[in-house]
């Protein structure tokens, strides 16, 4: 199992209508503190964030990841949204 396929799986307890994973680290190869880990940008749709602030969203993402920061995820860039914020305007 790759380790988007990892992250993906742990996001999966979220229940997204869809989520996204893109490995940034080879924009970020040799950055000052980063320990090894990569760089990731989530982007992540899920009726379970309806009534959460942005806050308590990237909690429930990071807590999901916990275990994997920071010697396999160095950053996580995220985009939480419920399913009605993902559509377009």
């Amino acid at each position: 199992m790759t380790l988007i396929d990892d992250i993906r799986s742990r996001l999966g307890e979220l229940e997204p209508n869809s989520i996204e994973i893109q490995d940034d680290s080879a924009l970020h190869a040799g950055h000052a503190g980063n320990g090894g880990g990569g760089h990731f940008t989530v982007t992540i749709v899920s009726s379970h964030f309806y009534g959460k602030s942005h806050i308590i969203r990237h909690r429930s993402i990071y807590q999901a990841l916990a275990d994997l920061i920071p010697q396999k995820i160095h950053a996580l860039s995220i985009r939480a949204m419920t399913p009605d914020e993902s559509k377009p305007n």
